[in-house]
């Protein structure tokens, strides 16, 4: 599995499904871009299509996650999690594959 997903990270994507009114059958993707200040940017969006030649999908913690194959690369055992406090609010990533990242931690390089 490529992408865990935190219980805080899952509530926070339920309660912003719920607020959005997004279809029963909307997930959540993940996946990386090519861009940022250290060559790769990490994306999250909600979704209905789902491919199974061209995507992962996993189910944690009631919440639908899809990565495509070609992300799932770079992706392979990063924890999504979800931050709240004084300094700073979001999700956040926490990737092994990363050797280098940017000082705001939306982009990475590996």
């Amino acid at each position: 599995m490529s992408v865990m997903l935190t219980e805080k990270a899952a509530s926070e994507v339920k309660k912003i499904m719920a607020d959005q009114k997004y279809e029963e059958n909307t997930v959540l993707r993940v996946g990386v871009a090519g861009g940022g200040c250290s060559g790769f940017q990490y994306s999250l969006g909600f979704d209905t299509n789902f491919d199974p030649k061209a995507d992962t999908r996993s189910e944690q913690h009631g919440v639908g996650i899809v990565v495509d194959k070609k992300s799932d690369l770079f992706l392979d055992g990063t924890t999504l999690d979800f931050h709240e406090g004084i300094d700073k609010r979001g999700f956040t990533f926490n990737n092994p594959q990363a050797k280098k990242s940017c000082g705001c931690g939306s982009s990475f390089q590996a």
